[in-house]
């Protein structure tokens, strides 16, 4: 298939009618982007910001139909670049450099166009990427992963709170987890979750996927795991206190190490808690219930 990429620039007030009207036009694809060099910080719940300058890069299946949708849109819209994209395997450029991950200890993530590694004692989880955020290879999943791969929540109960993909709640029960709890504001993560626990052979017997606006079980869980942003995991802290037994463990992710000092005050009335580890700039924190 020939294919051709259309680039605008516009106002930030303009970005979505554009988007509409692009699909409109037969786009296959939009996606926003930095027109200038302008810094987003992390929004509150909810609030989905665009920058003041908005590049608006769209995909056509032919050049005529991206030079209609430039012509149509030239009121509101600057033209930056229209080009050709070079044909290639869409599939397999999307899977380059994606490939099992030795997560620490026993535990292995590995996609299902990749053979088991050869060893003794492996946890697989069979996870490949899809509609929500969680394969193993941002840091903040893989900080989540490495510290259960480094010790085991056999026997316990366990929370996944945001829990994306389903990675961190079906690696639990793979280590030997008695149950776990599955929660998410996306029913796109929902529906990731319960497909990727299938190809895992872990059925509703052993995970509950349910969405956010359920109270999750008070002083239930041994294992609380949240891997999100730092905005609503401070907003989130009377919840997961709430939910974790004394004593239980806690792992927060999803923060940058600036966040760190923020994100450990709301959390310390009721737990014992640090950084855990960092990696590029992310942190994992690490507390236990008091």
């Amino acid at each position: 298939m020939s294919l051709a990429e259309l680039e605008l620039e516009t106002a930030a007030d303009h970005a979505e009618a554009i988007e509409h009207r692009l699909f409109e036009l037969g786009a296959v694809s939009v996606e926003f982007g930095d027109a200038g060099d302008e810094p987003l910080f992390e929004p509150p719940p909810g609030a989905h910001p665009l920058w003041t300058a908005v590049r608006v890069r769209a995909i056509f299946t032919d050049g005529l139909r991206a030079e209609i949708a430039a012509a149509v849109l030239a009121e509101n819209a600057s033209l930056a670049r229209l080009s050709a994209v070079a044909d290639q395997d869409w599939v397999r450029a999307g899977l380059a450099g994606l490939t099992r991950i030795h997560c620490g200890g026993d535990l292995w993530i590995v996609p299902s166009w990749e053979p088991l590694p050869d060893v003794d004692g492996g946890v697989f989880v069979h996870l490949d990427p899809g509609l929500a955020f969680g394969t193993g290879s941002h840091p903040t999943t893989a900080m989540c992963l490495a510290a259960l791969g480094q010790a085991p929540p056999r026997g316990q109960r366990v929370l996944d709170y945001g829990c994306g993909s389903g990675i961190l709640a079906i690696a639990a029960l793979k280590l030997g987890a008695a149950s776990a709890l599955a929660v998410d504001i996306d029913p796109q993560a929902l529906q990731a979750t319960r497909s990727n626990a299938g190809r895992n052979g872990i059925g509703p017997d052993a995970l509950d996927i349910l969405p956010s606006d359920t109270e999750p079980p008070v002083a239930d869980f041994d294992l609380v795991l949240a891997n999100i942003l730092a905005a609503p995991l401070v907003a989130l802290a009377p919840t997961l206190a709430r939910s974790a037994r004394p004593g239980g463990r806690v792992l927060l992710a999803g923060l940058l190490d600036w966040q760190a000092g923020e994100v450990m005050a709301a959390y310390r009335d009721d737990f014992d808690i640090g950084i855990g580890e960092e990696r590029d700039g992310w942190v994992l924190l690490d507390g236990r219930r008091r």
